[in-house]
Formats: structure tokens, C-alpha cells, sequence
């Protein structure tokens, strides 16, 4: 055997070693950063517990809200999205969020703004004490979750 041909050997020796560990390294990368098909969009913060009484009036409902944020340069459509907890679920229309911009989703009725969309609920979503946030994108896959509390 030539030496050209041992050096052949070694090297695709060595390809195909590093093409195993990057391909089994690639995985745990990628959960680190969501799902690469998608831009990182997260839930920023939550108003779970409105300000003053909650006497379910609008606008008791509308001062608990969630806040999601486009952590990208790109805008991101949220059509088919959907925000949950246990019990309800609000589904994005064609909602555009802008390259590193907030907008909130308030429990109860208005006017959809840029920043501002409205679930049209006549009662509380969020539990005060304890609750988790879901945020999925359009093939059901949980994007980010938020909790609060303990659940018993």
C-alpha cells in the first residue's frame, strides 16, 4: 500500500468521524435555539393578575394580557399561531409581528392595533396564582411556554 493511498484512508477516516460527532452534536444544538425554521419569537411577560378588583368587567380582563416579542431582525407571521393554557386557547389571524417588536394579547375586547390584539373572553383567562402560557406555531409545536405559581 502507497503512502497516497494510507493518507486517502486516514483522512476519510477522519471526515467520516467528524461528520458523525457534528451530526449527533446537531440536535441539542438546535432545541437550544427553537425550531431553525422558525425566527425566535418568545413570550416576553405576563400580566396574569390585573390591577384593582377582578370584577370581570373589560376593562379588569383587558389588564391581564400577554406579551410576545419578535426577538428577530425579520417579521414573523403568526397566522395559525396559538396562545393557551389548560382551558383556553386564542388562534392568531394574519397577525405580523415586526423584527424586534412586542405586541400583547389582552383577555378582553377592543380594537386590534400593531401592539395591541384583543381574545374577546368575558371572563379571566390567566389564574392569578398559578398558570402556564403556551405559545405554538402553526404545526402545533410549543415555541415557548411561561409559568407562574405551583399547580397542585
Amino acid at each position: 500500500m502507497s503512502a497516497s493511498s494510507t493518507a486517502r484512508r486516514v483522512a476519510a477516516t477522519v471526515l467520516a468521524a467528524g461528520a458523525i460527532v457534528s451530526a449527533a452534536a446537531l440536535p441539542a444544538t438546535a432545541s437550544d435555539r427553537g425550531h431553525d425554521r422558525h425566527p425566535r419569537v418568545e413570550i416576553s411577560r405576563v400580566q396574569a393578575d390585573a390591577p384593582g378588583r377582578d370584577d370581570r368587567s373589560n376593562r379588569s380582563l383587558n389588564g391581564e394580557w400577554v406579551e410576545i416579542r419578535n426577538t428577530t431582525r425579520q417579521p414573523v407571521n403568526l397566522r395559525g399561531w396559538t396562545l393557551r393554557d389548560s382551558g383556553n386557547r386564542y388562534r392568531f389571524n394574519d397577525v405580523r409581528i415586526g423584527g424586534r417588536a412586542t405586541i400583547r394579547i389582552h383577555t378582553g375586547f377592543g380594537r386590534d392595533t400593531r401592539n395591541d390584539l384583543f381574545q374577546g373572553k368575558r371572563d379571566h383567562v390567566w389564574d392569578n396564582r398559578a398558570d402556564t402560557a403556551t405559545l405554538r406555531d402553526d404545526r402545533n409545536r410549543t415555541v415557548d411556554t411561561e409559568s407562574w405559581g405551583r399547580r397542585r
